[in-house]
């Protein structure tokens, strides 16, 4: 066995009775998909095929969901931020999420009946820009912690939309109770997308947010079934969102198999399947990774009680493989479109192209029963938010063991 890549494998038993995924599956989502419809900004983002990296890797399809258009922001994260706070809007307002849209949550009359809001989260980035974003756009205050080793322009992208922001001493997990203390300290919302015991609310109206992306890819299909889904996991609640949504849509119906790809420095929920003692499993310390929006190293409760239940198999990959993605998906093959994807982004194409090129990585191609007739989708969930470092590694190869 190939060791750079691990793989585990997870079996579910048919009678076992799952954790309920009703509230991000379809019916759900079309009602999320139309509150995000309510802002300006809103464009479908690109479902792009790329027919001849298919070819090249001699499988059916492949199709990539390009979220570098998300609301002009470059990244998927605002979806959450924005559904989540417009949640907690409807909620003080004593309304239906179906009630509310853009106009009327900025309407001056109930901007006068919230009165003054600061939303707090602690972020590697994307999430806490799109956080700042809505609370910008609804006239509201943001206060964002960034872990050690941020990127200034990931810090400048979020301090431009108004936020008190800051790159911290901390990793992402304690930036995240530092956070949660500063919100009960100083009377702020929480607006954090990971939950643990006792703070699972909002980080589930951020992930039904997420859903939207699905909502939209599932109608990009036009009626075409995926065969697998590669989804790439920091917390797991983009990961828990999407495998329910496909989970939920195609029940009954040839399930999709469904791959959670983590760096190795932060493989939380891939340590946690593998021990399969129904504990969580962390990963401390820095978590050193060009991984960005995936160094967490603490699984979100909610978003493991999806994947425990229905994700099939959990990778853990170096950060070669997703800057080996950022390069695919920048130097398409023939006509294919070019999707810039960054460090994040890029994680499962990496994976996948890996497979199905290296001939010693016929036990994973098998595991994930990849072949001929295999029709795959990924989402490329951010585009070059650190273009500095996206440069560095697509010009310069400036990742050990890229070659």
């Amino acid at each position: 066995m190939s060791e750079y890549i691990k793989a585990v494998h997870r079996e579910h038993c048919k009678d076992k009775e799952r954790y309920s995924i009703k509230s991000v599956g379809y019916e759900y989502a079309k009602t999320v998909q139309r509150y995000h419809e309510s802002f300006p900004e809103y464009r479908m983002t690109p479902l792009v095929e790329l027919k001849n990296l298919a070819e090249e890797l001699d499988v059916a399809s492949l199709k990539v969901k390009d979220e570098s258009y998300r609301f002009g922001l470059n990244a998927f994260k605002v979806l959450g931020g924005s559904y989540c706070i417009g949640r907690y809007v409807a909620e003080q307002l004593h309304m239906d999420i179906s009630e509310l849209t853009f106009e009327k949550i900025t309407n001056e009359e109930v901007k006068s009946r919230l009165g003054e809001i600061t939303f707090v989260t602690a972020t590697d980035g994307n999430h806490g820009r799109g956080i700042a974003w809505t609370a910008n756009r609804i006239g509201q205050k943001s206060v964002v912690y960034m872990p050690k080793g941020s990127a200034k322009e990931r810090l400048k992208n979020i301090t431009s939309l108004g936020a008190d922001a800051s790159i911290t001493e901390m990793n992402y997990d304690d930036a995240v109770r530092y956070a949660s203390e500063q919100a009960e300290k100083e009377g702020w919302i929480l607006v954090q997308d990971t939950a643990w015991e006792g703070y699972e609310r909002i980080p589930y109206w951020i992930m039904q947010g997420y859903t939207t992306m699905a909502y939209e890819a599932y109608i990009q299909l036009k009626g075409e079934q995926p065969t697998h889904i590669f989804l790439q996991a920091g917390v797991g609640a983009m990961a828990g969102a999407l495998t329910g949504f496909f989970a939920d849509i195609y029940k009954g119906r040839n399930q999709p198999i469904i791959t959670i790809v983590e760096p190795d420095k932060a493989d939380c929920n891939y340590r946690t399947a593998k021990a399969n003692d129904g504990a969580l499993h962390t990963v401390t310390g820095s978590m050193d990774t060009i991984m960005a929006g995936l160094a967490c190293g603490e699984p979100s409760t909610i978003g493991w009680n999806i994947l425990s239940d229905y994700a099939d198999n959990f990778v853990s990959i170096p950060d070669w493989i997703a800057a080996k993605g950022m390069r695919v998906l920048g130097n398409p093959l023939r006509d294919d479109p070019r999707v810039i994807s960054g460090e994040s982004g890029a994680a499962t194409i990496g994976l996948v192209t890996e497979i199905l090129h290296n001939p010693t990585l016929g036990w994973l191609k098998d595991m994930l029963k990849l072949d001929k007739a295999s029709r795959i989708l990924c989402f490329s969930t951010e585009g070059d938010t650190d273009r500095e470092n996206y440069r560095r590694i697509v010009w310069d190869g400036a990742i050990s063991n890229c070659e």
